[in-house]
């Protein structure tokens, strides 16, 4: 046995060096046809790379023929791209690998994530690559014949380009050169504003400014996946977080100085419970008439409501990135003032943060954070520790019994985890949940193919867990408020889902930016203080504290004379207001600056460092 497993490797090493004797060959013998394959391959890549993530070869025709300028641009990319990796590697067959299998990759990336959600792939969304178990669980994925040929053909090509064997015969140092020579354009086009607008008004890529998800998938149609790519990328380095012109010690202290600071004392010392539930994706569709939405489905939202009050809120996001939401519900900060990052969280310095729960600790509350899923989604497991929280709950760390609905815990679990953590403090509890039931994929009820139908019955599930929880919360004899809102609209299927129906563009989308919300108190609590107007997610917090009557320090203060100001701040909600020079200094001093801003660590805890 042992003589015949070694004539086979004897047998397989012949054949190998049998092959790339012929390959070697190949490489003189076939020069013309290698040099066309060497010439060829960037434009077949990027024909094949939009292919696939348009599904149909019509599609890509009628891209072809009504943006031939944008196709044009996206083979010169391409060709710099691989004869970069083609000085570098030497080999073509190599060079075409590598290339063909990033194209691939990220028209298939593309194809998945618009069939999932509706929205286009950006490069930062790469930045989420660690956490692609996470990623899957929240996608619809389906392998279809058409997408297994044009990957066959893919690879038809590179085996083609194998055996004969294409190479790029130059000295190491004119390799080097060359490829220096094709990443300049490339990196120029991210990186030098000036050059890349010049470019792309060449070969009219569209670089119309997109303040909302709608106009950006617009964008899209317009350019397409690879240049779509590219020019996203050039906006997001031009729109990247620098440091304000004016920021100094002196500038915050002028910012914070006012003539009185109201100071609370919790009515009288009564320090009631406050709980702040983001619901996952859970959104009223009542507001469009058009769709005739069933009032069974929010009954029992809307009977605790009577018991409370509700408005709407406007949120910074849709459809996706929960972080932005729930940045500015911890922190009492706009994204905006951080240029609308999809990611906030990391930007932040790696120090202690002064998140509302470092407020809370101060006032004498315990604190937690409640997150049904991965701790390592986001890195908030690292990054979330440093804001003030004493215990981080996540799927992993329940101490009730588990229960599930659809794909993820149920609300109703995380409402019992709620209960458990009051009964379990003696001092009053700051408590923020972020909750997982209500994520897509929506194709776990009775009919999987009716995605919105579904949604309702989990939203509906929701409602009535809510309704339950209040319910035995009424009976607590600890005063306890409780604070509910959506993240954002679902992300529903693209092509062909409610929100097409709708026919929500990037002029009319700014109906799904808001967001019904729920005041709820087993007490007299004063919700007299709440306006009734719309309001942006990051007022949450100081609303909150003025209906238990919280001290202030500078910062609170002029945090509420904002608000009583510029209630609304929010890119993708109304582009049109001017951005707010103050409110953007605050927020870069505390989340990345030298917090000079009131403090509500202790500064024995706070030890800033060197940030990037």
């Amino acid at each position: 046995m042992k003589e015949k497993m070694t004539d086979f490797k004897e047998s397989v090493k012949k054949k190998i060096h049998s092959l790339n004797l012929v390959r070697e060959e190949n490489t003189e013998k076939y020069k013309n046809l290698n040099i066309f394959l060497i010439l060829f391959f960037p434009v077949f890549i990027s024909c094949m790379a939009e292919i696939n993530q348009g599904k149909y070869l019509t599609n890509f025709v009628k891209f072809l023929t009504e943006r031939p300028s944008v196709m044009l641009f996206n083979f010169i990319v391409a060709s710099l791209i691989f004869y970069m990796l083609l000085a570098i590697v030497k080999k073509g067959w190599l060079a075409m690998l590598v290339h063909g299998t990033i194209y691939m990759l990220l028209s298939t990336v593309e194809l998945f994530k618009y069939g999932t959600n509706g929205n286009h792939l950006i490069l930062s969304d790469m930045k989420l690559f660690k956490s692609v178990k996470s990623l899957t669980s929240f996608a619809y994925i389906k392998i279809t014949p058409r997408l297994i040929i044009y990957f066959l053909i893919a690879i038809a090509f590179i085996s083609i380009a194998f055996y004969f064997n294409p190479k790029m015969n130059m000295k190491p140092i004119k390799r080097c050169i060359t490829a220096g020579f094709c990443a300049l354009p490339c990196i120029s086009l991210i990186v030098i504003p000036s050059f890349s607008t010049s470019v792309y008004s060449i070969f009219d890529v569209d670089t119309t400014s997109a303040s909302n998800t709608f106009l950006l998938n617009e964008k899209f149609e317009s350019n397409s996946l690879l240049a779509f790519l590219m020019e996203t990328a050039s906006e997001s380095f031009e729109n990247r977080l620098v440091e304000p012109d004016e920021y100094s010690e002196e500038a915050v202290k002028n910012i914070l100085s006012s003539e009185t600071v109201k100071s609370g004392d919790f009515n009288g010392g009564q320090k009631p419970n406050v709980i702040v539930i983001m619901s996952e994706a859970y959104a009223d569709f009542r507001a469009f008439d058009k769709l005739n939405i069933d009032n069974s489905y929010y009954q029992k939202f809307d009977n605790v409501c009577d018991e409370g009050k509700s408005g709407l809120l406007i949120s910074p996001t849709y459809a996706s990135f929960t972080v932005r939401s729930e940045f500015e519900l911890l922190f009492g900060l706009p994204v905006r003032s951080l240029n609308d990052p999809n990611m906030p969280q990391r930007l932040l310095s790696e120090r202690e943060q002064p998140a509302m729960a470092q407020y809370y600790k101060d006032w004498g509350y315990n604190t937690a954070y409640v997150h049904p899923f991965y701790s390592g989604f986001y890195n908030r497991d690292k990054i979330y520790e440093r804001f003030g929280f004493d215990q981080m709950i996540f799927e992993e760390d329940f101490t009730v019994p588990v229960e599930r609905y659809g794909t993820y815990i149920d609300d109703a679990t995380i409402f019992s985890q709620i209960e458990k953590l009051l009964g379990e403090s003696d001092n009053p509890m700051y408590i923020h949940t972020t909750t997982m039931q209500n994520h897509q994929p929506y194709n776990q009820g009775e009919d999987p193919d009716a995605e919105f139908e579904n949604y309702l019955q989990w939203i509906q599930h929701t409602n009535e867990g809510l309704e339950d929880f209040l319910g035995r919360l009424e009976q607590l004899d600890e005063p306890t408020l409780v604070f509910m809102v959506g993240d954002h609209f679902p992300s529903l299927k693209g092509g062909s889902g409610v929100y097409e129906q709708l026919g929500i563009n990037g002029q009319n989308c700014s109906i799904v930016y808001e967001q019904k919300y729920l005041l709820w108190s087993n007490y007299d609590a004063d919700f007299s203080v709440v306006p009734d107007e719309k309001f942006s997610f990051f007022y949450v917090p100081y609303v909150l504290m003025n209906i238990i009557d919280a001290p202030r320090d500078e910062f609170i203060q002029r945090m509420n004379e904002y608000f009583e100001k510029i209630p609304v701040y929010s890119t993708n909600y109304d582009n049109s207001s001017e951005k707010n020079k103050e409110l953007d200094i605050l927020t870069y001093d505390r989340v990345i600056g030298e917090l000079y801003s009131s403090n509500p660590i202790p500064k024995e805890e706070f030890i800033l460092q060197e940030t990037d």
